[in-house]
Formats: C-alpha cells, sequence, structure tokens
C-alpha cells in the first residue's frame, strides 16, 4: 500500500499514513452540496453531517443553489427529488451541463421507480437514491464509503 507524507508543525516533520489510516483520520476534505426544500431537513442534516467533519454548503431553493454551484468542487451531490421551482431531477440536469463528474445521491420521501427514471432521464447517471427519514449515523457511514472506495480507486 502507497504512503502518503503529510508536514506537522512548523518544525517540519514529516509523518507518513496509509491511506486506510487517512480515512480512519476523518473526512475533513470531503465536500458536500445539499439541497433540500425543507429547511429543519437541510439545516440537520447540515449540522450532523459537520459535526462528523464533513464540509457542507446548502441551499433550500434550487434555483439559488443552481446560481451558487461551484463546477468540479465538489465530491458528492445530495439532493432532494420533490421541491418547487426546479425538481432534484431538473437541477441534476443543469448541473451537468457545468459538471459531469460529482457523484449525485437523491433524498427522496417517495419510492423510487428505476425502470421509469431511466426512461425519463436515460443520460443521468446516478449512483444512490436515500430514502427518508434517514439516521445521520446511516447517511454519514454510506459517504465514509464512498469516501474510502474513491481513495482507494486514486491509489
Amino acid at each position: 500500500m502507497s504512503q502518503l507524507t503529510f508536514c506537522v508543525s512548523s518544525e517540519n516533520r514529516k509523518m507518513h499514513l496509509s491511506p486506510v489510516r487517512v480515512w480512519l483520520l476523518g473526512p475533513t476534505m470531503t465536500k458536500i452540496f445539499l439541497v433540500d426544500d425543507e429547511p429543519d431537513i437541510a439545516n440537520s442534516l447540515k449540522t450532523g453531517l459537520e459535526r462528523k467533519g464533513f464540509q457542507v454548503d446548502v441551499f433550500t431553493d434550487p434555483t439559488v443553489a443552481l446560481a451558487k454551484y461551484k463546477p468540479h468542487y465538489y465530491d458528492l451531490l445530495l439532493i432532494d427529488i420533490r421541491m418547487p421551482k426546479l425538481n432534484g431531477f431538473e437541477l441534476v440536469r443543469e448541473i451537468r451541463k457545468v459538471d459531469s463528474d460529482s457523484e449525485v445521491w437523491f433524498l427522496t420521501a417517495f419510492e423510487v421507480y428505476y425502470e421509469e427514471f431511466k426512461k425519463m432521464f436515460p443520460n443521468l447517471d446516478v449512483k444512490s437514491f436515500i430514502r427518508k427519514p434517514v439516521s445521520l449515523s446511516e447517511l454519514s457511514n454510506r459517504i465514509m464509503e464512498k469516501v474510502a472506495l474513491t481513495q482507494e480507486k486514486n491509489q
């Protein structure tokens, strides 16, 4: 397994860590773009994920989220499906015009019919649907698994 080198302290001492050890130290660099029109849910998820060490930009209005989106900045997009003005699928379709790389997980309180979804959005590659309500521990564990897999893949 390859080693990563980090400088610690002003004395320039070096510490060598394996990627697994870096993962165990926490997800401090994982950036999440969260859009949910329900402020209570959005803020609860933001607070909880930030306590777990994630960096979270949260929006409750999908049109504002689209206007403030930073292409190629986020590691994961967590997007509610049913929202006014612009639903989650439409929001992702617009985001894909400027950023085709970020992974998308949709949040939904409703049944998802994958066959219908694929018919409506054949070019939209979606890895995960998260059923609401979701516990913070389940969500953060799934994100940590995604981070670990991404780190392994990039080694």
